[in-house]
């Protein structure tokens, strides 16, 4: 996505060092306080208001080895049948859910839906997808315009998709004689109903008994039915039906009347007409709890698959109905087979999910959960299922209760469960038997980051700051040791030494919570605009968001703070802009664009603006939130295409993206719509002879009026076309022309055209500019390592570990380096450094390559397998696994 706005802080792989031999491992892809403490809380100082809290104990599937978990859902997938792959997916999506993984979480729950094998499956996971993707229903109205629809977001019309089974009985004539006459009559109080007695005898074995056995109503020609609940009008309709196998149009009181006459007489191909019929029906959610209570007890499924699709469909707002919420908490095993079949767990899962995220204390969601441990049929469903509930049960403080489920998931296989236990040991004041769990378990495998964070909440000193060390060394994404040392360094008056520990996490991982903490220290140097700066960004990401424990709204404490500082004109606003856009500062120019929209200038192109800076700061909802604003305050059709466009493209819907681009310049020639027809067509088209076109599409861009931001990123996007068609001056031209008009990331354009000039040093050079505009930059040191000799670039590369862990090239490098010299248990040590915080595909591969390298089939085998799950179609992932899976004994 965006590669040309932002190819500098991708994630996408560097190129080849070119010092590296065929046969080596190298070659790889690339205020003041007083004014304060009246507003906040009484008395309270800048210690009360960065209290610390104990990290949470995360309610997600969180296995050890999720490497190996992966592995065996692939596995299983490979070869289990097609009803149970999206039970298998929606494991999956558990295991990417709790390594906040969201990208792969959600297309695990795509493949769920995709590969459901049962009607209730479809509607379960189309459900939970539409859920996910509240707030994106602007997109589908998008695609309509496009004439394309989200299959998820529609109503199945499953009804018709549910085969009608053969349910009439047949009879030889001859042999088969009929005891009494060829018609019956019906008495029902005061009408008669004349019926065939040979055709309403075919509809179930009782009637046929009851027609032509050894009962007294065999012989009779009247029989009275007054007391059976049938009226005249569902009588004669009934007999109709054993004459025509259809069912004439009638109410649904009726059609109610007779499905229960059909259940009483075991009429099954009736009943299946009748909740057809019925199924039809259902249109509101008051119809759909009127008629499932009746599907439930009737056993009619495809009625309450019908009822269930309407419930579903109105998540999370549904839950909000009691009569909703008691029909799936009170459902038992039978009811819930009615309604949905053998998914139960998977609807429990989504129930759950929805309830939790609404109100996790709620007895809704204690009542869901418990429902989700009976539906669990396997291992790891008892485990996710017994943690979750246990999570919630110690969010209610109901901790006898919670440390019982906390011991069955662990029992059951769970390790992050024992975090649980640990909690409960704590809180009876017995920190002790807390840390001799915890060593227990680290004693028995390879420790990770979560357990030496946990080990620290029971200890003091400099063995708490040891173990929090050894958590940040393990896993540099959990956020509660930087805090922790943070607010450790604040009060022992080191303020300047707890920005730099808190920066080290916001430098690669934007949390607000590390944002407020940071707004804290600002507080404390009485660094106003500096704190400003970080509310102002907090309220960009959560406009709601709350502060001190939650109890003072950020956007009063941005009040506050606003009076200690000198307000800026417009004017002043855009030149902090530029300045701060040049310098690589998101964070920065996120806070003055905020401060720009509370103006009256054009709102659409700042929110536009701001989703740019958001996509570079890695927050796709936030940037989608603000890409939809810029439509909604759009100046003009044309603009208002151009903002469409961009949610289209932004949500691989590249050709549609495409479209409205065109269409805004046909109303009007401007920079936006041609820079987005550049940018989706290069995207979209492999065809080389495209690059001309692009080229056109710029300049076309560039003649247009436009602001020197935009300029600066459409010369670098123009200098980027003219490297890849081999036009070196041109490029040149384009990057230093961008440089001119403050465009800072052009010199790393600048620095590629030396190196294919041969001028190493020069691009050397042009990277170090880089560098010192753009501060704690790692994709510009990273960057910079493919221009030196390898001492300096393994201190680059150095560097880009300490400034973004999260980067997985340097891994790579390190662990081919190590492997050229022969290090090959050091050089799968690297790589499994990394793998233990990061699911990423390259790494997996690389490990997989290595293990098979040293003959460790099944290590290598186990590791395809895991990548195949992070990316199912990577063609040489795919034939890597084809040939250790060959050599596999």
């Amino acid at each position: 996505m965006r590669k040309l706005f932002f190819s500098e802080s991708a994630c996408k792989e560097t190129k080849l060092h070119s010092s590296a031999t065929h046969s080596s491992w190298l070659p790889l892809d690339r205020g003041k306080l007083s004014k304060f403490s009246g507003h906040a809380a009484a008395g309270s100082s800048i210690e009360s208001l960065m209290k610390m809290p104990e990290p949470a104990v995360l309610p997600h599937f969180k296995p050890a080895d999720y490497v190996d978990i992966l592995a065996q859902i692939h596995e299983e997938l490979e070869s289990c049948p097609p009803d149970e792959r999206s039970c298998l997916y929606l494991l999956q999506f558990q295991v990417f859910r709790g390594l906040g993984e969201a990208k792969l979480s959600r297309r695990s729950l795509q493949s769920a839906w995709e590969k459901a094998s049962t009607i209730h499956e479809k509607l379960i996971f189309g459900a939970w997808l539409k859920y996910e993707k509240r707030g994106e229903e602007a997109i589908s109205d998008l695609l309509g315009s496009c004439g394309k629809c989200s299959q998820e977001f529609r109503l199945l019309d499953f009804v018709s998709q549910v085969a009608t089974g053969s349910h009439a009985m047949s009879y030889d004539d001859e042999s088969d004689e009929f005891r009494g006459s060829a018609v019956v009559h019906f008495r029902i109080r005061d009408d008669m109903i004349a019926c065939d007695r040979r055709k309403l005898a075919a509809l179930s074995t009782p009637l046929y008994a009851m027609l032509n056995g050894g009962f007294r109503e065999s012989y009779l020609e009247v029989i009275d039915m007054s007391r059976n609940g049938i009226s005249p009008i569902g009588m004669r309709a009934i007999s109709k039906f054993s004459l025509s196998g259809r069912l004439p149009y009638l109410s649904a009181d009726v059609i109610l009347e007779m499905l229960d006459f059909a259940n009483k007489f075991c009429c099954k191909g009736l009943k299946d007409a009748c909740e057809r019929k019925l199924a039809s029906f259902v249109s509101s959610r008051q119809d759909a709890i009127d008629f499932m209570e009746c599907a439930l007890e009737l056993g009619c499924s495809i009625l309450a698959a019908s009822c269930l699709q309407v419930l579903l469909n109105e998540l999370p707002d549904c839950l909000n109905d009691e009569q909703v919420v008691r029909i799936f908490s009170s459902a038992n095993k039978a009811q819930r087979l009615t309604m949905v079949g053998n998914a139960s767990f998977s609807l429990y899962c989504l129930l759950s999910e929805v309830s939790m995220n609404t109100n996790p204390t709620s007895d809704v969601t204690v009542s869901f959960l418990e429902k989700l441990v009976e539906s669990a049929s396997d291992s790891r469903q008892k485990q996710l299922a017994l943690h979750q509930l246990a999570c919630m049960r110690f969010r209610r403080k109901d901790y006898t209760e919670a440390e019982r489920l906390f011991n069955a998931a662990f029992s059951a296989g769970h390790l992050y469960s024992v975090v649980g236990l640990a909690r409960l040991a704590s809180l009876r004041g017995n920190k002790h038997f807390a840390l001799k769990l915890l060593d227990c378990v680290m004693s028995s495998r390879w420790p990770l980051g979560w357990m030496y964070q946990e080990r620290a909440l029971y200890l003091d000193g400099e063995y708490k700051l040891e173990n929090l060390n050894k958590a940040t060394e393990l896993d540099p994404t959990l956020t509660y040791p930087y805090m922790f040392r943070a607010a450790s360094l604040m009060k022992r008056q080191s303020v300047e030494a707890a920005l730099m520990e808190i920066n080290r996490i916001l430098g690669f991982k934007l949390v607000l919570e590390c944002l407020e903490l940071r707004f804290c220290c600002y507080l404390a140097l009485e660094d106003y605009r500096a704190a400003l700066c970080d509310v102002q960004a907090i309220l960009t990401l959560a406009p709601d968001y709350r502060m001190i424990g939650g109890r003072v709204a950020a956007k009063q404490l941005r009040i506050l703070v606003l009076e200690n500082v000198e307000q800026w004109t417009a004017a002043d606003c855009w030149m902090q802009l530029y300045d701060r856009w040049s310098s690589v500062d998101d964070i920065g120019s996120l806070s003055v664009i905020y401060q720009m929209l509370e103006s009256d200038t054009a709102k659409g192109v700042l929110y536009f603006r701001q989703s740019l800076l958001l996509l570079r700061l890695n927050c796709p909802e936030a940037a989608m939130r603000s890409l939809q604003l810029a439509r909604e305050h759009a100046a003009s059709d044309h603009e208002k295409l151009v903002y469409e466009g961009w949610i289209l493209y932004d949500t691989g819907h590249c050709e549609e993206g495409l479209q409205k681009a065109e269409a805004s310049i046909a109303i009007q020639r401007s920079f936006e719509a041609f820079f987005l027809k550049a940018y989706a067509l290069a995207d979209s088209s492999l065809d080389p002879s495209t690059s001309a076109t692009v080229v056109s599409l710029l300049e076309d861009a560039l003649r247009c009026p436009s602001d020197r931001l935009r300029k600066g990123q459409a010369l670098n996007n123009l200098g980027s076309v003219y490297v890849d068609c081999g036009k070196l001056d041109l490029a040149a031209e384009c990057y230093i022309n961008a440089l001119k008009i403050g465009h800072t990331r052009a010199h790393q354009g600048l620095a590629r055209v030396h190196f294919l000039r041969n001028n190493r040093s020069g691009a050397y050079d042009e990277m170090t500019k880089l560098i010192e505009k753009a501060r704690n930059n790692a994709s510009a040191y990273e960057k910079r390592s493919e221009y030196c000799d390898r001492e300096l670039t393994k201190a680059d590369l150095q560097m880009v570990t300490k400034l973004d862990p999260l980067r997985v090239y340097p891994y790579r490098y390190r662990a081919a380096v190590l492997m050229d010299n022969h290090k090959e248990k050091e050089a799968i040590a690297e790589l499994t450094k990394a793998i233990a915080f990061k699911a990423d595909l390259n790494l997996l591969h690389l490990r997989a390559a290595f293990h098979e390298h040293i003959g460790d089939i099944s290590s290598a085998l186990r590791d395809c397998r895991a990548a195949l799950s992070v990316d199912p179609n990577h063609q040489e992932m795919l034939e890597l696994h084809h040939r250790v899976n060959s050599q596999e004994p």
